[in-house]
Order: C-alpha cells, then sequence, then structure tokens
C-alpha cells in the first residue's frame, strides 16, 4: 500500500482552515465566472440590438414571435406591464436579440454537460476545483440538473421570489435582484458536516466540490477506499493513490439513511399520509356529488319558472300590461342564458315603449351576461342595414330604431356595472352613430365609467362621450403597472369627433385606431399603443403621453399645445401643420417625423432624436435643441430665431433658408433688414456647424459672431 506523504509547516497553525479558505474563494470565482459568461452572452448581443434598434436608417420589422412569446413569459413572474414590449424593431436587432436568447441557453447547456462528464467546467478547470459523486467519479447528468437546477438555481430563486412577491418592495425589481443573489450566496455557503462544509446544492444531488490540487480529504478518501478500483481516468489527476478493495458500497442518501435507523416512525408517518389520501378522496367525492345535485336542481327550478314566464309572455297572451312587466322583471332576476336570450329578441320585437324600458332594465339586471346575446343582435342589425337590398325606407327606418335601442341597452348595462366588464367582448359592435350628423341617431355618453378590460377591437364609438372615464385599472395584486393590470383593448376602433377629455387611457392598446378630430384634453396616455393610429386635427391640449408609442400616426393638423411627449415614440409619424407651443418632446424619438408648416413654439427637444425628420417652414422660435440629434434632417426655411442648439448634432442638416436669427423691418426703407439687437448669441455659442448644408453667407456671419464653430469662421 502507498501512503501519501503530507508535509506540515510549523508556521502555519491551522492548515484544515487555509485550505477550505482558499477551496471556497476558488469555487466562488469559478462560479463568478460562469455566470459571467452566460450574463454576457446575452447582455452583448441585447446591447448591440438596443443600438440597431435606435439606428433610422436601418428598416423597422415586427418583432420576432419567438421574442414577443419569451418577453410574455419573463413580463408575467416579474409583474412588468404588457407595453413593455416592442412591436417593431430594426431587421438585425431581430437577429440580435433571438442570440441574446439562444446564446445563453447553449452556453449553459455547454457548460452543464462538461460538469456533469469531467466533473469541471472551464473556470473550475482553471481553478482546481471539481464537482464529483459519492463514489468519487464524474457526478452525471442528473445529479448536475438537481444540483445546478433545483439546489442551486430553483430553491434560492424561489425563496427570494416569494420574500419579494408578498412584501411591500413588489413590484420593485431591484429588490428582487438584491435578494435572489443574497439567496444564492447563502445557498452556496452551505454548513458543515463531516465531510466538510457542503452547500445545499451539492446535498441534494450527493455530490462533494473538492480540491482538484490536492489529495482528498480524510472523509472522502474513505468512501473512495470503498469504491472500485477502476475509477474515470479523469480522477487520477487529483486524488491521492489508494489501496483497491474487492468490496463495493455506496454511500445512502440522507432520506434512506433515516427510514433505516427510524422504520417504526417511517411507518407511522406513511399510514397517516395513505390514510389522509383516502379521506380526502372520499370527501372531496361527496362534496362533488352534492355540488352536481344542487345545480341540477337549481337548473330545473330555473327551467320551469322560464317556460310558466314565456307563456306570459307570448303574443297569444291574455296577460296585461302590468302583468306582462312582472314577468319581464321576475325573467331578468334568472340566472339562465335562455331567458337572457328571449329578453334580448323581445327587445328587438317589441313596440311597447313601457315594455321597451322594462326589458332593458332586466337586461341590466342580468348584467354583463347580457351583452353576449345583445352584441349577436347588433351585428345582425348592423349587417340588415348594410345591405338595404329590396327594404323600404320605412324599413330601413325600424331597423334604425331597433338599433338605438339594442345600444342604449348595451350602454346601460355598462353604465350600471361600471368596473365589473372585465372580459366583455364588444369587438366588432356598432355603438357610434352611423350617419355624419352630430345630432342624428343614438349618442353613446358613458362619462365617468370604469370600462377596463372590455375589448372594443374594431367598434364603431364615433361620437361617443367617454369624459372622465378609464380604460385602465389594478389587477387582483392592487398595484399599477403590473402584468395583470385590466386594459381595454381600442385597436382599429372607429371613434371620430369622441370626446376623451380627461379620460384614463394609459397603456391603452388604439393601433390603426381612428381618432380623428377627436377631443383628447388632459388626457392620460403615458405608454399608450397608437402605432398607424389616425389623429388628425385631434385636440391634445395637456395630454399626458408619456413613452407613448405612435409609430407611423398620422396627427396632421393636431393640437398638442402643452402635452407631455417625454420619451414618446413618434418614428415615422406625420405633424404636418401642427400646433406643438410649449410641448414636452425631451428624449422622444422623431425619426423620420414629417412636421412641415408646423408651430414648435418654445417646444422642449433636448435629447430628442429627430434624424432625418423634416422641419421645413417649421416656426421653431425658442425652442430647445440641447443634445438632441439633428444629423441629415431638413430645416429649410424654418424659423430658428432663439432657439437654443448648445450641443445638438448637425451633421449633414439643411440650412437653406433658415432664420437663425430675428429680424426688424427699418420703418424708412422696406428693403433693408437688420438683426434685432436683443438676440441672445449663446443659442449656436459652441455648436458644430462644419457638416451643416446650404448655409449662406448672413447664417454663417451670425454663426460666426455669436461663437458657432464653423472652418469658414476667422
Amino acid at each position: 500500500m502507498v501512503t501519501p506523504i503530507v508535509r506540515r509547516s510549523n508556521n502555519q497553525s491551522s492548515p484544515g482552515k487555509a485550505d477550505a479558505l482558499q477551496l471556497a474563494t476558488r469555487r466562488f470565482a469559478a462560479w463568478a465566472l460562469e455566470v459571467t459568461l452566460v450574463v454576457s452572452s446575452g447582455l452583448i448581443p441585447f446591447g448591440l440590438g438596443v443600438y440597431a434598434n435606435s439606428r433610422s436608417d436601418l428598416d423597422r420589422v415586427p418583432l420576432n414571435p419567438v421574442l414577443v412569446v419569451t418577453q410574455r413569459a419573463i413580463a408575467r413572474p416579474l409583474a412588468l406591464p404588457v407595453s413593455y414590449s416592442i412591436p417593431n424593431v430594426a431587421w438585425p436587432t431581430n437577429i440580435l436579440w433571438t442570440i441574446a436568447i439562444v446564446a445563453p441557453v447553449t452556453i449553459s447547456s455547454w457548460q452543464l454537460y462538461l460538469l456533469a462528464k469531467t466533473g469541471s467546467t472551464l473556470p473550475k478547470r482553471r481553478l482546481g476545483v471539481r464537482v464529483v459523486s459519492e463514489q468519487i467519479t464524474p457526478p452525471g447528468l442528473g445529479a448536475v440538473l438537481v444540483r445546478e437546477g433545483i439546489g442551486r438555481t430553483a430553491v434560492p430563486l424561489s425563496v427570494a421570489y416569494i420574500l419579494w412577491r408578498y412584501s411591500l418592495a413588489f413590484p420593485h425589481l431591484g429588490i428582487f435582484a438584491v435578494l435572489a443573489l443574497m439567496m444564492v450566496i447563502a445557498e452556496g455557503i452551505g454548513w458543515s458536516s463531516r465531510q466538510g462544509r457542503r452547500s445545499l446544492h451539492d446535498r441534494l444531488a450527493g455530490t462533494h466540490t473538492i480540491d482538484a490540487t490536492r489529495p482528498l480529504p480524510p472523509a472522502l478518501a474513505n468512501l473512495h477506499r470503498h469504491s472500485p478500483a477502476d475509477v474515470s481516468n479523469d480522477t487520477e489527476e487529483w486524488s491521492a493513490p489508494t489501496e483497491p478493495d474487492v468490496t463495493q458500497s455506496t454511500q445512502p442518501s440522507i432520506f434512506r439513511r433515516w427510514l433505516q435507523q427510524n422504520p417504526s416512525n417511517a411507518l407511522l408517518v406513511m399510514t397517516i399520509v395513505g390514510m389522509g389520501s383516502v379521506l380526502t378522496t372520499l370527501i372531496g367525492t361527496q362534496i362533488y356529488i352534492q355540488t352536481q345535485q344542487s345545480q341540477q336542481r337549481y337548473q330545473q327550478t330555473n327551467s320551469q319558472q322560464f317556460l310558466t314566464l314565456v307563456k306570459q309572455l307570448n303574443p297569444g297572451s291574455t296577460a296585461t300590461d302590468e302583468e306582462r312587466r312582472s314577468a319581464i322583471l321576475a325573467m331578468g332576476t334568472l340566472n339562465n342564458q335562455q331567458a337572457v336570450k328571449f329578453l334580448a329578441d323581445l327587445l328587438v320585437k317589441e313596440t311597447n315603449p313601457i315594455l321597451l324600458d322594462t326589458i332593458q332594465q332586466a337586461l341590466v339586471n342580468s348584467g354583463p351576461q347580457a351583452i353576449v346575446e345583445l352584441k349577436r343582435i347588433n351585428q345582425f342589425l348592423l349587417g340588415e342595414l348594410q345591405s338595404p337590398a329590396n327594404n323600404t325606407p320605412q324599413e330601413q327606418e325600424a331597423r334604425q330604431k331597433r338599433l338605438q335601442i339594442n345600444q342604449q341597452a348595451i350602454a346601460k348595462i355598462l353604465t350600471v356595472h361600471s368596473g365589473n366588464t372585465l372580459g366583455v367582448d364588444l369587438s366588432r359592435t356598432q355603438l357610434g352613430q352611423i350617419g355624419t350628423s352630430e345630432t342624428s341617431g343614438f349618442k353613446l355618453v358613458l362619462d365617468g365609467i370604469d370600462l377596463s378590460g372590455v375589448k372594443f377591437k374594431a367598434a364603431n364609438l364615433n361620437q361617443g362621450s367617454f369624459k372622465n372615464s378609464r380604460f385602465r385599472s389594478v389587477g387582483e395584486d392592487g398595484r399599477w403597472d403590473t402584468y395583470d393590470d385590466v386594459i381595454a383593448d381600442l385597436s382599429q376602433v372607429e371613434m371620430k369627433l369622441a370626446n376623451f377629455t380627461e379620460a384614463n387611457l394609459s397603456r391603452v392598446v388604439m393601433n390603426r385606431s381612428d381618432l380623428s378630430r377627436s377631443t383628447l384634453n388632459r388626457a392620460n396616455l403615458s405608454n399608450a399603443r397608437l402605432i398607424g393610429a389616425n389623429l388628425s386635427s385631434t385636440q391634445l391640449v395637456g395630454a399626458d403621453l408619456t413613452a407613448a408609442v405612435l409609430e407611423n400616426a398620422s396627427l396632421t393638423g393636431a393640437d398638442l399645445s402643452d402635452a407631455k411627449l417625454n420619451e414618446t415614440n413618434l418614428y415615422g409619424a406625420r405633424l404636418g401643420r401642427v400646433t406643438a407651443i410649449g410641448t414636452q418632446l425631451s428624449y422622444a424619438d422623431l425619426t423620420k417625423t414629417d412636421w412641415h408648416g408646423a408651430d414648435l413654439s418654445g417646444v422642449y427637444l433636448d435629447h430628442a432624436n429627430l434624424s432625418n425628420a423634416n422641419l421645413s417652414a417649421t416656426r421653431l422660435t425658442g425652442a430647445v435643441f440641447r443634445s438632441a440629434q439633428l444629423e441629415n434632417a431638413n430645416l429649410q426655411n424654418a424659423d430658428l430665431s432663439h432657439a437654443d442648439l448648445k450641443g445638438a448634432n448637425l451633421a449633414g442638416a439643411d440650412f437653406q433658408g433658415t432664420i437663425l436669427a430675428p429680424t426688424k423691418q427699418d420703418p424708412a426703407d422696406e428693403f433693408v433688414q437688420t438683426q434685432e439687437q436683443s438676440s441672445q448669441s449663446a443659442f449656436v455659442e459652441g455648436v458644430d456647424f462644419s457638416q451643416v448644408k446650404n448655409l449662406d453667407s448672413k447664417q454663417l456671419a451670425y454663426i460666426c459672431t455669436q461663437g458657432g464653430i464653423h472652418p469658414r469662421c476667422p
């Protein structure tokens, strides 16, 4: 037998502790390198994708469906709002962000494979750290999945998530990140045992983390003596020679050792668990049977009452109007979809005004479930009106009146059941006026109503009034800006001449909707989605559009005075003849926007991206362009008098006919133009005009005298 010789230094009082400390340091360093490798493989392509997405010269395409699904999967547990997803990105961004998902998964799988087959990843091998099983062999794939997937990742992150989710810090992601890091480090510290200090993930997987540069610890060497002599070749690199033995034994797990040492307690536990399972099954079955029987009896009673009431409401019935009113109200209290369908059909057929009001009241009592049948009839009547073949004007007028009565019933239900409309589907429903007159037909009025969660997709809400109404509310967690927020769907909706004054439309989806000539003064549209929407001639005075997305939207002739559009995405939007006096557009994405003929006096455009924007013939008096991007912008004939251009990037901007200083007409000579002496020189001081196009001599003289930078300045 060959016994390894270990020399001890007299100057080292506790070599065991020093070795353990050194191993712990290298273990932590190896883990940090592994995590850094995985995280970097995702962050680098993600950052490159963000940069590519900020480029204005790259075509934009819809986000990859794989990325959309991934975003939603991440948003739900982390309580991120749904609207954090980006619908359109630059084409390289799709590729780079896909790599940002695939690369970390690939590298993680590769590291797990190496750990399972050799006991070391590249960082562990470099730092002399190895993971072995109880038999002093590489752990294998199953043990590695338990060690890394459950012990090292699932357990600490689950504890951190539960603490964060049910604390006052929710939904602050920074707190969760700190908690997660603390739990991962705490789990990795482990606790002492006879085999040395072991982490939870090592205990769960039955593995040991050892120093590959030193002989085996005594406890593991003892296990090694009872293991087969012919172990893997990898072991020979770091284990001391040991005496082979024909005896083969394995170290039992903690659970098996407990069963062997406490057989009576194990039998008692299994008996209690078995009896509990049987009792639970019996009680659950009995409760289920009783519930089903109660529901059947209730349905039978409702069906009998429904048939009795139908007889009283038949056209051939001799019941008086008062009896019919009582029967209609009674039918509205039945929790029966047949009753709701009967009332919805009766609303179309009945001509008695008193009974019509009663039917509407009964439908309101039935609750939002009546919307389904009313929507069905609404769409049927709309189809009849849009196909007037072989119909007389009298028949068309009658259908129009029936449709108005149907619309009134829907409006009453939404009003009475305000805030309880989650999941109500009014897609493609006719709730607005068909004609062009503002006074003809039914006018939808839902002022001050909570319409959160209602699906209005492709509906007609023309000329409707929604003043102070709310289209978004908190979800079950009671907090704003989390994944379960209840948000209405207003995409592709006709909302011409609608009134949304001071309405809450935050984060609401209104893609490709028509809001032309509508009023949204002081409305909250922060983080709203208005991609391709039509807001021509819309009133948005004082509205909050912070971080809203209006890509390729049309705002021609709109009034944006005093509106907040900070960080708003207006990529490719059409804003010709817009009035935006004093509007805040700081950090907004205004790439390729068209502002021709707009009034942007006093607008705040600091740090905004106006690359390739068309600002020709635009009034920009007193505008703030500090650190703005104006690359290749068209500023022909724009009025930039008193504008602040400090720090702006003007490379490639076209200044043909641009006014840089206000002029004052000389009363004595109408042909002489003189600069106003009160103009402030600081507006262009230090600004680089070297790459500006089409500068004339007067503009160049003004730039040079006011401290601007140009190669031709003396």
